[in-house]
């Protein structure tokens, strides 16, 4: 069970883009220990500047930097299924030709979807099964219906080269994902309690909502741009429910320094 969130800005957002980064962490942090990662980009460059590292969020939460120019955001915590977090590769964001993203789910049917693309599994003992979801994207030309490939769970985001001010976001099935927006800006994360926390630290007002099963979203200039509709696979049962809290007091300790950062700062 792991942990994503981020957001879309516009150029004109006062939001202050590193402690928003930071809240949403701290919102997601009990998702995952395994590794943790984020990756931005301003308006009109193509190319994502991702960070990514073997520990839990707590390890990062001081480290985090997103330059004011940033328009777009992607966060994840990582409670890792197949792909061992000891290979880079394997943690998020998650890279496949133009497309960098971030998941959380398990995808059952990525070996037979990567399979015709020579440029997946780019790095040596990369075995992720999220880089699936990444593939069909980039070779659908984000198409929503590519998604319907898919067999398992999943909620994901991701950032396209080709796309400059977008930021991607699905929800298929057996994974949560919330949407807030706001004044020039949208946020999402896997709970609406990570939501909670980035609207009271970046001094926003948010109208919360859960994404429906099998929505596509593009999310430009802090605004959703486009809901599409795909036919998620539900033949997916797990044999057994996850718990969300998969590393207990991460979150709690993140919300405990993002206070002590906030009134240093004042």
């Amino acid at each position: 069970m792991c942990g994503i969130a981020g957001y879309s800005l516009s150029q004109r957002s006062g939001v202050d883009r590193t402690l928003a980064a930071q809240a949403l962490l701290a919102g997601i942090a009990d998702r995952g220990a395994d590794a943790v990662g984020y990756a931005y980009r301003g308006w009109e460059d193509r190319y994502p500047v991702v960070t990514k590292q073997r520990t839990p969020a707590s390890r990062l939460l001081d480290r985090i930097t997103v330059p004011a120019n940033a328009t777009e955001l992607l966060v994840h915590v990582r409670d890792y299924t197949k792909g061992h977090p000891s290979i880079p590769a394997n943690n998020h964001p998650v890279r496949h030709g133009p497309v960098v993203g971030i998941h959380n789910g398990i995808i059952l049917n990525d070996d037979e979807l990567l399979a015709p693309h020579s440029c997946a599994r780019a790095e040596p003992r990369m075995t992720v099964d999220s880089e699936a979801i990444f593939a069909l994207a980039a070779h659908s030309q984000n198409a929503p219906r590519a998604l319907e490939a898919l067999a398992g769970s999943m909620a994901t985001a991701w950032l396209d080269q080709r796309e400059p001010g977008t930021v991607f976001a699905a929800r298929g099935v057996g994974r949560p994902l919330w949407l807030g927006r706001g004044r020039d800006v949208v946020f999402f994360a896997s709970t609406r309690t990570a939501l909670e926390i980035a609207s009271e630290y970046a001094h926003v007002r948010l109208r919360m909502s859960e994404v429906r099963d099998g929505t596509f979203l593009a999310l430009r200039a802090g605004r959703v741009a486009r809901t599409a509709r795909f036919h998620p696979d539900r033949s997916y049962v797990e044999e057994r429910a996850l718990p969300a809290v998969r590393a207990p007091g991460q979150s709690a300790y993140c919300l405990e320094r993002l206070a002590a950062i906030v009134a240093a700062a004042a």
